[in-house]
């Protein structure tokens, strides 16, 4: 590589990081307090966006922290948007989705009944952050979501789980860690790599008919690894990687469902494919 491209591409990063971190913040005084923005049960789909956004964190997240970026900025651009809080384990508060994957999807259920009767749309999208983008596949394939949902778009989702880059591989060594992990956070025991959690959730095919999948993943994920086994395959699915569309963002996990503008921008067009606008580095300044 030239020199000059040395020193092009991390300025290039810096300047994509201080747009992530400056714009959200101008978005969001220009529509109110996140408090006002988003969860507005009076809220009524338009015509351009009927269906309510379910935006749903990941492991260790909650309904709050984990969309104070994309949030304001679905919000700001027409959608009426939603968040809920599940996977609470008794005597740990803000940091949830730590219980049974399939008993958070349950939650996931009422709450999308909740929204569609409150706005009374017939469908919703739903958008979901690492295992946030990889729950609400069990209730699309297992509680009948599949018929209230019309996209699932999963940033950096845990589709397929992870071997935190061959850490749980060492699990086997330390009799009983697994059992611990399962008994004391089960959504991370059903998140490993080959769980029978995901044995299930993935036996037969990773989709459901009359759903779009997007999923959205950076090459710099140090939690969901091998990064690729994010994607998905079957009907209906776009599977993203963020460095195709800005070779210089540098996201890893967290940053891209917190304040990746350049995720958030892919996010909007999985949403609304018919207004769709390419995405490049220049979607960090919009």
């Amino acid at each position: 590589m030239l020199p000059w491209k040395r020193v092009l591409r991390p300025l290039a990063a810096l300047l994509l990081t201080a747009a992530a971190l400056t714009v959200p913040a101008a978005t969001a005084q220009a529509s109110g307090a996140p408090s006002s923005g988003w969860n507005n049960y009076s809220c009524k789909p338009s015509t351009a966006h009927p269906r309510p956004v379910v935006l749903v964190h990941g492991t260790l997240g909650n309904s709050v922290d984990n969309w104070l970026g994309l949030a304001p900025y679905l919000k700001v651009r027409g959608y009426c948007v939603f968040s809920l809080d599940y996977g609470q384990l008794e005597g740990v508060p803000f940091f949830h989705g730590l219980g049974p994957v399939e008993k958070s999807a349950g939650q996931l259920k009422d709450f999308v009944d909740k929204v569609l009767a409150a706005t009374g749309a017939a469908e919703t999208d739903v958008v979901g952050h690492s295992q946030g983008g990889m729950m609400p596949r069990y209730y699309l394939k297992f509680l009948g979501g599949a018929a209230k949902v019309n996209a699932l778009v999963g940033v950096a989702p845990s589709n397929h789980g992870t071997d935190l880059n061959g850490f749980t591989r060492l699990l086997p060594y330390f009799p009983g860690a697994a059992d611990l992990l399962s008994k004391n956070t089960p959504a991370l025991a059903d998140q490993v790599t080959g769980s029978a959690f995901l044995t299930k959730l993935n036996a037969g095919g990773d989709t459901v008919p009359g759903v779009r999948y997007t999923v959205i993943a950076t090459r710099y994920d140090e939690v969901v690894t091998p990064w690729r086994s994010q994607y998905l395959t079957g009907p209906g699915v776009r599977n993203v990687l963020l460095q195709d569309l800005c070779p210089v963002d540098l996201s890893e996990h967290v940053a891209v469902g917190l304040l990746d503008r350049v995720a958030f921008h892919e996010v909007a067009n999985a949403l609304d494919p018919a207004r769709a606008r390419p995405t490049t580095c220049a979607s960090a300044f919009e």
